[in-house]
């Protein structure tokens, strides 16, 4: 694993989207959910939603790291609303 720089913010990271998943595995099995529309213009499922999300909070730190020189938190804020934003009504 000496290939890959785990530093604490990596680590968080990764632990993260870790245990989100399980959380949405778990509240799937509690849960099942059925394919709804939203605002995204596609009929999709929670996992679906989670999937864009994550997506999109890649691409939003992508953009802030490449075009600016802006604190990395304001891209993890952008993109926790924005997780928020599609998961309740996307």
């Amino acid at each position: 694993m000496e290939w890959m720089a785990w530093t604490l913010p990596t680590v968080l990271f990764f632990a993260g989207v870790g245990v989100l998943l399980a959380c949405m595995t778990v509240f799937e099995l509690r849960r099942p959910c059925l394919e709804r529309r939203g605002f995204l213009p596609i009929a999709t499922t929670r996992g679906d939603r989670l999937f864009i999300g994550l997506l999109v909070s890649a691409y939003l730190h992508l953009l802030l790291v490449g075009l600016s020189d802006g604190p990395l938190w304001v891209a993890s804020l952008l993109s926790l609303a924005w997780l928020v934003v599609v998961l309740r009504w996307g």
